[in-house]
């Protein structure tokens, strides 16, 4: 997490807000939002019938909205939360609104290092997307699936490049989906388009892309692979390149595909792909149906799950892998191909020590939430949590939690979790 060096590490308990006493005062609370460092709680409230505002660590804003929702802490702690009012929506950084307003707004997003902020914004009856409140030049029929650069200057959505009447299926098989970048719209056009995604050096752009009623893509700056293929997954980036992998299905099966041409053997299904730090290692949900597993540089851990696998994981020295797993109706986290025996209502993405030396996520159990180091469960449940922080040193664990109706922010060590 960057800038948690400077945290208060030191302070073992703090009690930051008590959200019984929130209960007591207000008609509704939603959202409960904790800052990245834990210093601060918000939540919509609703202190009146139909209207709503913000409250932070018990300070109440006092501008009302018929609407708001989306909240999220910026690094620097500013709260940022969409508003409705008046038929107008508008973006609010703590009480300072942005200049810019619209028909709606969606789509909140930070850029990398967490300053710039990014939004999907609809005009009518046009749409498209706004960065740090500058609004793009052009707007569309449609916009979805908001991209944001790894440099934190550009913007990418799947737009509708024109109107279609209902059931025109004539205008549709010609093609009104692409991709603008900075509102750009690429030259090609396809019928359906999804899941833009940026390089790393935030010159190009990959998404996938359907051409036929049969036949799917990738497209790389608006230009296809050789193909077509019976469906694609989400593309990625390579690290540190302009290389990108998808899962393809093809006759053979389903593989992972390198700027196109595959690269792994052949499997029920693939996807969820995911690079090492280093760049070095690949790793992947597959499937053998009716069972799924995690496989690394195409080779399949040797435990299998009945029923779902998420996401990947990789250590900081790029050597380990880690994912959430249930079978028969349990959840867990399995950690280099053996599945932890603690089992669950519910687990959230693992996490890494810095030193790669442990695994450490949250867990629901019967209704309470703790959080799990190497599968040993925490002595303390709590009625809500938000993942856990390690320091820098991975010595100290920052719990944002509440216990009791009251919301906790405790730095405790790891070994006596």
């Amino acid at each position: 997490m960057n800038g948690s060096a400077n945290w208060d590490w030191d302070t073992k308990e703090k009690l930051v807000a008590n959200i019984n006493d929130w209960k007591k005062k207000f008609i509704d609370i939603r959202e409960l939002t904790p800052s990245d460092d834990g210093e601060k709680i918000a939540a919509v409230v609703q202190p009146e019938k139909g209207r709503f505002t913000t409250i932070v660590n018990g300070e109440i804003w006092e501008e009302t909205f018929e609407r708001v929702y989306s909240l999220k802490f910026k690094p620097d702690n500013q709260l940022i939360s969409l508003t409705y009012r008046d038929y107008i929506w508008a973006l609010a950084v703590d009480h300072e609104m942005w200049e810019e307003t619209f028909d709606f707004i969606w789509n909140l997003s930070l850029t990398q290092d967490g300053q710039g902020i990014a939004v999907s914004i609809k005009r009518d009856p046009q749409l498209g997307a706004a960065i740090n409140g500058q609004v793009w030049e052009a707007l569309f029929a449609d916009a979805r699936h908001l991209a944001v650069s790894p440099d934190g200057k550009r913007t990418a959505s799947c737009i509708q490049i024109k109107p279609m009447k209902t059931l025109d299926i004539f205008t549709y098989q010609q093609g009104i989906w692409t991709v603008a970048v900075d509102g750009t719209p690429w030259e090609n056009k396809f019928w359906t388009i999804w899941a833009p995604v940026f390089s790393p050096d935030s010159n190009h752009v990959a998404a996938c892309v359907r051409t036929n009623f049969a036949q799917y893509n990738i497209a790389v700056d608006g230009n296809t692979w050789e193909g077509p293929f019976g469906l694609v997954w989400d593309p990625i980036f390579r690290p540190n390149s302009n290389d990108v992998v998808a899962p393809v299905r093809t006759p053979k099966g389903t593989t992972l595909a390198m700027n196109g041409k595959p690269i792994w053997g052949f499997f029920s299904n693939v996807w969820r792909q995911k690079y090492s730090p280093d760049g070095q290692k690949l790793a992947a949900v597959v499937a053998k149906f009716p069972v799924w597993t995690i496989a690394v540089d195409d080779k399949p851990w040797d435990v299998t799950f009945s029923e779902a696998v998420l996401t990947p994981v990789f250590s900081p020295n790029s050597k380990r892998v880690a994912a959430v797993v249930k079978d028969k109706n349990r959840w867990t986290v399995a950690v280099d191909g053996t599945p932890w025996h603690e089992k669950f209502d519910n687990v959230w993405d693992p996490v890494f020590s810095p030193d790669s030396d442990k695994v450490i996520t949250k867990a629901e159990r019967n209704g309470k939430f703790y959080i799990v180091i190497d599968g040993k469960v925490g002595k303390k449940g709590y009625e809500f949590l938000w993942n856990p922080v390690l320091s820098s040193d991975g010595k100290k664990l920052l719990i944002r939690g509440v216990d009791g109706g009251k919301y906790y922010r405790r730095v405790t060590p790891v070994n006596e979790i």
